[in-house]
């Protein structure tokens, strides 16, 4: 029997990291948001390796901070183990990776959400999207439960019509054996979108007590203090380490030998997997000339004895999972505790939505996180927020926020995902930011800190110090600019032992700073700062200083890429009429309905010439024409 159970201007459907960001999104801007998930203590939930950061993805997470997101705090609160990755190359590739406590994680995320204010925490099965007219108007759950808003968003995860593969075994689940939702993917085929099956998996854990780490490698923490967050001013010390080992001929004989009983090579798995994250039975015989894999045993947590085998993804039966981790050095007497699965689940194709992540078909539908075809607890949280956000600035009548791809990593994933689609699992890597000098680990508040107090998600006091950083940095910059450093012995002295070639005159303090053997640090020796400066600031200065000419010419390719995203198409456009256009850019762009040229010269099958005919059209007002017709 069904009932009117609320009214709420946001309701969020999904508790992951998706969820968890849109809805604290919404709340903290000013939406009265409801957020129902199947089961409350899955909050938050790390499915998968308990660990945050990365390539590319270290950078979202920071990213997500700087718009006022809550990822980055939460991973400082409960981390095991912190490290900067890349620290020998270019700062556009550095990023931090965080070893989180699974379970810590969670909880310290389920007690944020409860504390927010204008948030209301359900546990539930939504069942059904309550459309009218083409608008979502609310859900109804299980029992029965009418909610209405007048926003809704979906991050259910891999919960769409879930299935869990273990060897010759299959079931309808979730995962970590969650009950999935069958009904809301019904509906959603129902209401016209296009569904497809993607696959992911995981690994097999083992008792740590159960390990001989003295045959494999200690894998520890930064010393140096780190954080995600801009705000976090306490740093954990207490660190736990990681392990390495590797796979060798006998866990290789292993897979060979069973490789029939792999449902990836059965025929069991009918979804589309992840090229970046392939299960050993993939990895072996896709590269089968290597004579071993790298396995890193990392712990889940300070109050469990849970390992995670990073490298060991696996569907293959059970027994067969047991004698693998016993092939690999160190773990000749481990113990399962859980074997690795596979999961098929349902995924709306991306091309479907706005780049803001409303749907095209249901109007004030939004979806975001492994729905829209992304994989990783970064991406999700990423589009959770963006989500979150516009979704409530949609109700309030203000302007989307919509990041483009010069502006963020974010700003990548959502134009990628919108524009071109994604035929497999998406993740986020460094070759797919045309900017990514300008998109680093070090300067995501510069550039996005502004947009986060304007939708009010940063509040003022985080506001100021960072306009007092950026004071900061550019003063210092000034100063170097217009200060000389004469060759005196001193400096001479210097600059020979660091292996540099003498002044033969005087120098601007930024140029000798640009030298490759210089650094900041250094030439405060010859040229003390006049006041004290903080090391996130000296970094910045000694990053823009250096790579000055590079930042110079990838922000020139952002102007003549602005000038592009300044064309814009009008809704009203009949690519039918549009002569010469090839038939496949014809399709592609109704299909996706591109916003602006520079859009449009990104969706897959548009090619130069199909641009060219597409200006030429637009800039011959063709369309007015045709619309007084």
């Amino acid at each position: 029997m069904q009932y009117e159970a609320g009214n709420f201007d946001v309701i969020v459907i999904g508790a992951g990291h998706a969820g968890c960001e849109a809805g604290l999104a919404a709340a903290r801007i000013g939406a009265k948001t409801l957020m129902i998930t199947i089961n409350l203590d899955m909050v938050a939930f790390m499915p998968c390796n308990p660990s945050v950061g990365g390539p590319a993805k270290g950078i979202v997470v920071r990213e997500i901070d700087a718009l006022g997101g809550e990822m980055a705090k939460n991973v400082d609160k409960t981390y095991i183990q912190m490290r900067m990755l890349n620290t020998g190359k270019g700062p556009a590739v550095r990023a931090l990776r965080a070893q989180s406590d699974k379970f810590a994680y969670q909880h310290e995320m389920k007690y944020t959400l409860e504390r927010e204010p204008n948030l209301t925490l359900l546990q539930g099965m939504v069942e059904e999207l309550i459309v009218e007219d083409g608008i979502c108007k609310g859900v109804i759950t299980k029992t029965g439960a009418i909610f209405r808003a007048k926003a809704v968003v979906i991050t259910t995860g891999t919960f769409l019509r879930g299935e869990v593969i273990l060897g010759e075994l299959k079931y309808s689940s979730g995962p970590n054996n969650q009950m999935p939702s069958i009904r809301l993917s019904e509906q959603l085929e129902e209401l016209g979108f296009e569904l497809v099956r993607f696959k992911t998996g995981t690994p097999p854990r083992v008792n740590s007590h159960s390990i001989d780490y003295s045959k494999t490698e200690i894998q520890p923490g930064d010393m140096e203090p780190r954080a995600f967050s801009y705000e976090t001013t306490k740093f954990i010390t207490d660190q736990l380490p990681c392990w390495l080992t590797y796979t060798n001929e006998k866990t290789h004989q292993l897979i060979d030998e069973n490789l029939h009983r792999s449902p990836m090579y059965s025929g069991m798995v009918k979804g589309t997997g992840a090229r970046y994250c392939p299960s050993i039975e993939d990895k072996v015989v896709r590269f089968n000339d290597k004579p071993r894999h790298q396995i890193f045993l990392e712990p889940e947590g300070r109050n469990t004895q849970e390992v995670y085998i990073q490298g060991l993804s696996t569907s293959l039966p059970e027994e067969i999972q047991q004698k693998l981790i016993n092939s690999v050095e160190g773990l000749e007497n481990a113990q399962m505790m859980r074997p690795g699965y596979a999961i098929e689940y349902d995924v709306i194709i991306p091309t479907q939505l706005w780049l803001t992540l409303e749907t095209k078909i249901v109007k004030n539908l939004f979806t975001a996180g492994q729905i829209n075809g992304t994989s990783g607890y970064e991406e999700a949280a990423a589009q959770g927020l963006m989500a979150g956000i516009n979704a409530a600035l949609n109700i309030m009548g203000k302007d989307p926020l919509v990041l483009s791809r010069s502006d963020a990593y974010i700003g990548v994933l959502i134009d990628d995902l919108i524009t071109k689609g994604t035929s497999e699992p998406y993740r986020l890597l460094t070759s797919r930011a045309e900017y990514r000098l300008l998109l680093r680990h070090d300067n995501a508040d510069l550039r996005l800190t502004e947009i986060g107090h304007q939708i009010g998600l940063i509040k003022e006091g985080r506001y100021e110090k960072f306009l007092a950083k950026k004071e900061a940095v550019e003063k210092e910059k000034a100063r170097l600019q217009s200060t000389f450093i004469k060759p005196a012995k001193e400096v001479q002295e210097l600059i020979q032992s660091i292996g540099g070639s003498e002044l033969k005159d005087g120098i601007r303090a930024a140029d000798l700073l640009k030298r490759t053997e210089m650094n900041y640090e250094l030439l405060e020796r010859i040229l003390p700062s006049e006041v004290e400066l903080d090391p996130d600031v000296k970094e910045q200065i000694e990053i823009q200083v250096k790579y000055e000419g590079y930042i110079e010419k990838s922000l020139q390719q952002v102007e003549r890429l602005k000038k592009m995203e300044n064309k814009k198409i009008p809704d009203n456009i009949d690519y039918d009429k549009v002569s010469g256009l090839a038939t496949e850019a014809r399709q592609r762009l109704k299909l996706i309905k591109p916003l602006s040229i520079a859009q449009a010269s990104r969706v897959s099958g548009v090619n130069p010439a199909d641009v060219s005919i597409l200006l030429v059209y637009l800039e011959q007002g063709k369309i007015a024409r045709v619309s007084a017709e």
